[in-house]
């Protein structure tokens, strides 16, 4: 399930895009600063950016000139009310990959972030880990030797979260967000479950670590 940064001070406004991208099966966290916006992904890996411009403190356009000075190439959709073309201008020679004015039509929002997120996931690349395992973050298939181990998916997803955020703590609620739905029951013991197949899978006894009371920590 693809992961979203939204960035928004309008509360109202905001918990209306959580409420249609989480009926979309995307995993939505909210930021109302660039601040918190820093936070979150500092924690976490995204797919896709939703941000507005006009905003307490750091701006969105000064926000995502930041991240693309540190190298963050992540697709970015600014959502503002601003129409001024200089503005839209500025959006976009700082990096951003569409503009979509205020009031926002829901449906075609939808189909740009689709279309984004779908063009911007054909990049990523078959990622090679030792003992000739081999893991397609887009088919969610690990192989081994080149035989495809048919791994559930929830496992999978599980070990692509620790390659992206490997070296970091990886939270409980990181891994409830990814792997469940909001209508579905998650369980802390099925998490042990996939951690210990993980592990059998990658032959390796102490590349994960349980941090008491917080989640995992990856190292390989």
């Amino acid at each position: 399930m693809p992961n979203i940064l939204v960035l928004e001070d309008d509360i109202l406004f905001a918990n209306t895009l959580e409420d249609i991208l989480t009926e979309q099966n995307y995993v939505v966290d909210l930021a109302r600063s660039a601040k918190e916006a820093l936070d979150f992904n500092y924690e976490k890996n995204y797919d896709l950016y939703l941000f507005d411009i006009n905003l307490p403190g750091q701006n969105g356009i000064e926000l995502l000139k930041d991240l693309r000075d540190s190298q963050d190439l992540t697709p970015t959709i600014f959502i503002s009310s601003y129409k001024d073309k200089d503005v839209i201008k500025d959006a976009y020679i700082n990096g951003c990959d569409d503009y979509i004015k205020k009031p926002v039509d829901l449906d075609e929002l939808l189909f740009k972030i689709r279309a984004i997120v779908n063009r911007f996931s054909k990049n990523l690349k078959v990622i090679k880990l030792k003992n000739n395992i081999q893991i397609d973050p887009i088919e969610k298939r690990v192989y081994k030797d080149e035989l495809d181990l048919e791994i559930p998916q929830k496992i999978v997803e599980l070990l692509l979260i620790f390659l992206e955020n490997k070296g970091k703590i990886v939270t409980k609620e990181m891994i409830i967000q990814r792997l469940w739905n909001v209508s579905e029951h998650y369980s802390e013991g099925s998490i042990r479950v996939y951690v210990a197949k993980i592990k059998k899978i990658l032959d390796c006894k102490d590349c994960i670590k349980n941090i008491k009371s917080i989640g995992y920590k990856f190292e390989l």
